[in-house]
């Protein structure tokens, strides 16, 4: 798919950038590139100029949940885009499941498609933990909105309130479809993802298993400390997740605080 780059002071193009949604039927998330007449057009009928003449478009990148900032240039479209990504931060492509634009959240009202702009940052989402769920189908609709990532892995993107898949607190929005009652469903488009799941039988359970993003230490945290109550039950929990890894009663204390401002709005 090509990639289609947009100036500093050229604002979004919403028509570009939309992506069609519809519950279960999945939506797409690839890119819209400009085509060579339009480019053509643009240059008042002349060709665009050969590859080896034309600018070279510099990106900054992160990875999400932290690393330090790589600069990437070169790429067309996604594919090309995550290569340079993995090469910067020395792991394979195949890690990466998305990326977000000027933001290291799972956001995905910033999820990389469409355009890029000279000034948008890249934040990419690699492979966390993964996790396998039994679902049992008790409506017609399951409440998932399913995109891709326009190399082969379909995604969560949206999850409608109260429906089915919100009910299962462990499933959630960027989680990556790895299989349906055993199939693998890698390299298949997010509308056949997407119409697996609407086909599967009322009244019947299922199972899926979802990769989750990456997440950073302090939101892993967050999670361990979101349903306790105090700093004593939040210590053994920390404990626990973090294993043979110890910390002084004053970092416990501070990352307590630390969610006790999240769960107050003060971030």
């Amino acid at each position: 798919m090509p990639l289609g780059f947009r100036g500093k002071k050229k604002p979004k193009s919403k028509e570009n950038s939309k992506l069609v949604e519809n519950e279960e039927l999945g939506e797409r998330a690839g890119f819209a590139g400009r085509s060579t007449t339009k480019a053509a057009t643009d240059g008042g009928g002349l060709p665009p100029p050969p590859v080896n003449l034309r600018p070279k478009l510099v990106f900054h990148t992160q990875l999400a949940h932290g690393s330090p900032t790589g600069r990437i240039e070169g790429f067309t479209n996604v594919k090309e885009l995550y290569g340079k990504i993995a090469d910067v931060f020395h792991l394979s492509a195949a890690e990466i499941l998305f990326c977000t634009l000027n933001t290291h959240k799972i956001d995905m009202d910033k999820l990389l498609g469409g355009q890029i702009g000279l000034e948008d940052f890249i934040f990419a989402h690699t492979k966390g933990i993964k996790k396998e769920v039994e679902v049992f189908k008790s409506e017609d609709a399951l409440g998932l909105t399913i995109t891709d990532n326009g190399a082969g892995y379909a995604f969560i993107k949206r999850i409608k309130e109260e429906s089915v898949v919100d009910k299962i607190k462990v499933i959630g929005v960027g989680d990556h479809i790895e299989c349906i009652n055993g199939r693998n469903v890698v390299g298949i488009r997010h509308y056949e993802v997407a119409k697996m799941l609407k086909e599967l039988q009322k009244g019947e359970a299922f199972t899926l298993k979802l990769v989750e993003p990456t997440k950073a230490f302090a939101a892993t945290m967050v999670e361990v400390g979101k349903d306790k109550k105090n700093p004593d039950e939040f210590a053994m929990a920390l404990d626990e997740a973090l294993g043979d890894f110890a910390f002084p009663d004053e970092f416990v204390f501070d990352v307590w605080g630390a969610i006790g401002d999240a769960k107050e709005g003060r971030f």
